[in-house]
């Protein structure tokens, strides 16, 4: 049976990506690697985790990468589009690393970013669908179908998802809210846990429900 790994919110922290890649037991030819999401921001390295994915993209043959809030917040602005929610967000740092200026107008803004760094964020997932997962970056709306849910709420959604006990139809795996260990409950996984804030970078083996960190 082919397995599926699960990785939660990175936030730039490439040495604990690296290391979690080393260690976990995915066969690149037929595992599927899941990225749930969120990148960039709150720390430096936000390009180099995205040159390493790209990387991982010419090894693994199945590899999903979702769209978290802030590649989301990252797009807009340089856009132009809601410029002060993504700085208090952590955005100024990823900025940085791309050269990018607070005085630089969207034109410039979106031409210092790496042409495969930009169609990176432009190609993430909302979500992705197994017969047995829903795996999104911050969780669904109860009560909602799938095909009605809003993309806010995938991407930003947390107490009225994770303090519910809905059934989705099939167990969520997501990332966005930070818990000090995985949160494994009948209708949800979470799966991070605070690697930017000095936790540990949290990979899910689906379907064992093995963890692995680092």
């Amino acid at each position: 049976m082919n397995k599926m790994f699960a990785i939660g919110d990175i936030h730039g922290c490439l040495d604990q990506l690296r290391r979690l890649i080393r260690d976990i037991p995915a066969d690149p030819a037929n595992d599927t690697l899941v990225f749930i999401g969120d990148y960039i921001d709150r720390s430096n390295g936000s390009p180099d985790v995205v040159d390493y994915i790209l990387g991982l993209k010419k090894t693994y043959q199945k590899m999903i990468c979702l769209c978290g809030n802030h590649e989301s917040m990252l797009l807009k602005y340089l856009d132009g589009v809601d410029e002060e929610m993504y700085l208090f967000n952590g955005g100024a740092m990823t900025l940085k690393d791309y050269g990018i200026s607070l005085l630089d107008p969207p034109r410039i803004r979106k031409a210092k970013i790496p042409a495969d760094h930009l169609r990176f964020y432009e190609s993430l997932l909302p979500y992705y669908e197994t017969d047995q997962y829903l795996f999104v970056h911050a969780g669904l709306r109860p009560g909602i179908p799938l095909a009605r849910q809003a993309v806010q709420d995938m991407q930003w959604i947390r107490q009225a998802f994770i303090d519910s006990g809905y059934d989705f139809g099939k167990r969520v795996v997501f990332g966005h809210t930070h818990f000090s260990a995985p949160l494994v409950a009948e209708n949800k996984i979470g799966i991070d846990t605070g690697a930017v804030y000095g936790g540990r970078l949290t990979c899910a083996e689906l379907p064992t429900l093995k963890f692995y960190q680092v």
